[in-house]
């Protein structure tokens, strides 16, 4: 009887071992088969860097779409040629252009000294109307001092440029 069961555990063992080698093998050799897929390489930068491209190329097509629908729509309503308001719209446009200051043009935000003064300043404050206890403003003021968080008007928030 013991024989009985020890051959039965044998089946079920060399079964098992099948399914799994069946199991194992398959997606491998299909992983192997499929030629298809790219490889990771060096090129994979310069593929983000022309799918960004590609990106911002629609999104300024789609946004050059929309404006002359808007165009059309607004020369529809007023009666009068599309690209006459076209021409108007693009005038408006430089001209709000010209009063915008450039980037290098901004006024700057103010030194790092004045910023920690000024979160001193709000965290005394949080502290005296009883919304931060002073243990809990000293942990947030070495925590910006230490560059943990970016309360110093550090790009590491939504959108900053340093992508963490």
């Amino acid at each position: 009887m013991s024989r009985t069961i020890r051959r039965k555990h044998l089946l079920a063992g060399l079964a098992t071992a099948g399914v799994l080698g069946v199991g194992i093998a398959a997606p491998t050799m299909a992983m192997a088969a499929d030629s298809t897929s790219p490889s990771p390489s060096a090129s994979a930068s310069a593929d983000k860097d022309s799918d960004r491209e590609r990106e911002r190329s629609d999104r300024q097509q789609k946004r050059s779409d929309r404006q002359a629908e808007f165009a059309e729509a607004l020369a529809a309503e007023l009666g009068v040629p599309a690209d006459e308001v076209t021409a108007a719209l693009e005038k408006l446009r430089e001209q709000r252009a010209a009063d915008r200051p450039e980037r290098g043009d901004r006024p700057e935000r103010g030194d790092s000294a004045d910023r920690q003064e000024a979160l001193t300043q709000r965290l005394a404050q949080a502290v005296e109307d009883g919304k931060l206890t002073q243990e809990q403003a000293d942990a947030i003021t070495a925590a910006v001092e230490a560059d943990v968080l970016r309360g110093l008007g550090g790009h590491g928030g939504p959108g900053g440029s340093e992508g963490k």
